[in-house]
């Protein structure tokens, strides 16, 4: 399992990365994460075996999302690891997380590619650069690298029904392409009834990066605290907020995200970029929390079912859900229950590990192993 990136780090990329892979250590498979040299947060779990790229003169650590001057060192670090790592320990499927790790992969081909999709270029692209010319250009570059490089995979996997049917026009073949979601343990965020507040804090949780769209949600709290003026604001990010009448609570790694999730809080997603699948998302609704997000990018939400679903760069709308939540305990407690039960069912990581697992044996033309045969011998010979 290959991923262009740091790690750990506090992303949802990386979580998902860790996420998949411990998934498929669960229901039995030997798994190899490839990555970069360096990584922040937690320290890696025992459970994974890390495969580090080697730091390569000149590369520099990255601390943020998005295109790096010293990318193309690190992953030309990274395709020797991967290299070395085939060549020394052999593996069935490469399974890569992300375009620079599709690159990768491809590059180093001698195994069968199954692609994890976490987002198409021509939407996310765009969001780094501030120009409208700029952007414009990076929007063509994109959709050159989704109609170029997802097609060659053996097996595309894309976390949700639209991304799945954008790459499909963009050159995928639909019989290669699988939605699966990504994987949440639920059990990492023990389920918990905090004491009720009057007015809960509204909480993001996450990276700052620009397609997180957080200039909509201060305009949010602008519109509550005009009715509202105690209404609370909390980041709880690695970095501090540059923004003013925000409280910031450190949040590097898990144990600091379970704290933060485990008060009565209303979680603010405003996001709207459509590719992705926010994780912290995913991590709210496991931890039994509420969310009020943005149609664009709620694709695990059911309005008025296990959250809040408003229109995009609708500050209004987004302001009028929060205070719905921030008024209403019974709401936030019946809201927070449902999303939990779907991560439950829909993202429950065998569930989860035993579809992928079905993908990575197609890729490979051998027929799906049964459970008895997984359960005399626990074979991890398979992918």
């Amino acid at each position: 399992m290959v991923g262009a990136c740091p790690y750990p780090f506090p992303q949802g990329s990386q979580v998902f990365l860790h996420d998949t892979a411990s998934a498929l250590l669960r229901i039995g498979h030997s798994v190899r994460l490839v990555v970069y040299d360096h990584g922040a947060g937690d320290t890696p779990p025992a459970d994974v075996a890390l495969r580090r790229a080697k730091r390569w003169p000149l590369a520099r650590d990255i601390t943020a999302s998005g295109p790096d001057r010293t990318k193309p060192l690190h992953d030309a670090a990274l395709l020797a690891a991967l290299r070395r790592t085939l060549r020394h320990e052999g593996a069935d499927i490469v399974c890569a997380h992300n375009y620079e790790a599709l690159l990768v992969a491809l590059a180093a081909r001698t195994r069968p590619v199954v692609y994890m999709a976490h987002n198409a270029l021509a939407d996310e692209l765009p969001f780094y650069f501030d120009s409208p010319g700029a952007e414009r250009a990076a929007r063509r570059a994109g959709r050159w690298f989704d109609s170029t490089f997802p097609r060659r995979a053996d097996r595309i996997i894309a976390p949700h029904r639209r991304l799945a049917g954008y790459l499909v026009l963009r050159g995928c073949r639909q019989d290669r392409v699988e939605i699966i979601p990504p994987p949440v343990d639920a059990d990492a965020f023990p389920e918990t009834a905090p004491a009720e507040v009057p007015m809960p804090p509204v909480v993001y949780t996450g990276n700052l990066d620009a397609y997180q769209n957080i200039g909509l949600l201060l305009d949010a709290m602008a519109v509550i605290r005009q009715s509202r003026p105690g209404a609370r604001l909390v980041m709880a990010t690695a970095a501090p907020p540059p923004f003013f009448n925000v409280e910031h609570v450190p949040c590097a790694d898990m144990n600091a995200l379970r704290a933060v999730l485990s008060q009565d809080v209303v979680v603010a997603v405003p996001r709207v970029s459509w590719s992705g699948y926010p994780i912290k998302l995913l991590n709210a609704m496991a931890a039994g929390r509420p969310v009020a997000a943005c149609a664009g990018a709620a694709w695990p939400l059911k309005d008025g079912e296990n959250g809040l679903v408003v229109p995009d760069n609708d500050a209004g709308a987004l302001a009028a859900a929060l205070v719905r939540l921030m008024d209403q305990p019974r709401l936030r407690r019946d809201l927070g229950r449902a999303a939990r039960a779907t991560i439950l069912t829909e993202h429950h990581p065998e569930t989860v590990a035993r579809r992928l697992e079905t993908v990575f044996l197609e890729a490979l033309g051998a027929p799906p192993r049964t459970e008895a045969g997984l359960a005399a011998g626990n074979d991890r010979s398979a992918p």
